[in-house]
């Protein structure tokens, strides 16, 4: 396809094959999901498995790609929906407007999780261990301002695991015997927010579950998410042009820990 001619000047035909044969499913369509999705779709990956719940708010629009005056209220699956039909309209898409706490994840090459509630973090991260699917997880975009202090590690070479949202996924995994093969966005910035923010949410499910849970909500700039979300894409792509095949227990980092 023409639309993807660049790519292939740099990876090559059969490359752009592979990745027109793979499905990835991307797990959270906020800041950080929502360029990591578009990203994968760009680069050619030909079936995408969308999960969200949520809509369109105010406070979307400083660091979401879809996000905009025109589409507050609006579905972000269906939105997404439309914007990478419109990037490539060959693309299969699997839209799940739903909340994940479990779910079938067969037949998916690759998992790119940037959820931000731990109950269904660690529900999808421990499933794709067991089910050796491999994973790439986004851990610390929120509270920062500075992209470049973004890195790509196994968890368990993680540099900054005080951070509270970290430390409590890496407790909650440890609990569960899971302390490596998870591939990890990461930051070594200190995150900082001016004010400490909670409330309650309460979601009901496609199935008619209904969850509670404290939502935080954390300072969000306009740079972090997004390129977290750009590098967590780079990092799926990489390894399926290089042909790398899935590791057990979870993914290797193509990036050592030292920086990007």
């Amino acid at each position: 396809m023409e639309i993807f001619s660049r790519n292939e000047l740099y990876w090559g035909k059969e490359a752009q094959k592979r990745l027109a044969e793979k499905h990835v499913a991307v797990f959270g369509l906020g800041g950080v999901g929502g360029f990591c999705a578009e990203t994968l779709a760009r680069a050619g990956v030909g079936e995408l498995t969308v999960v969200d719940f949520d809509t369109v708010s105010e406070s979307n629009i400083n660091r979401q790609i879809i996000a905009l005056n025109s589409t507050v209220g609006q579905s972000k699956t269906q939105l997404f929906e439309n914007r990478l039909k419109d990037i490539n309209p060959e693309i299969k898409l699997n839209i799940v407007e739903d909340f994940y706490t479990d779910g079938d994840l067969s037949e998916i090459d690759f998992v790119a999780d940037a959820i931000d509630t731990m109950r269904s973090k660690i529900s999808l991260l421990e499933t794709c261990i067991n089910k050796r699917i491999p994973v790439i997880s986004s851990m610390g975009a929120g509270n920062r301002i500075d992209p470049t202090q973004l890195y790509i590690s196994d968890i368990s070479e993680i540099e900054n695991k005080n951070a509270p949202f970290v430390s409590n996924i890496i407790y909650q995994l440890k609990k569960r015997g899971i302390e490596k093969g998870i591939t990890v966005v990461a930051s070594r910035e200190k995150p900082f927010v001016l004010e400490k923010i909670s409330e309650t949410e309460n979601i009901t499910r496609k199935n008619g579950e209904k969850i509670e849970f404290t939502k935080i909500t954390p300072a969000s700039t306009p740079f972090v998410a997004s390129c977290a979300g750009i590098y967590m894409a780079y990092y799926i792509v990489n390894n399926i042009i290089k042909n790398n095949p899935p590791l057990e227990g979870g993914s290797k980092s193509l990036i050592s820990g030292r920086g990007i």
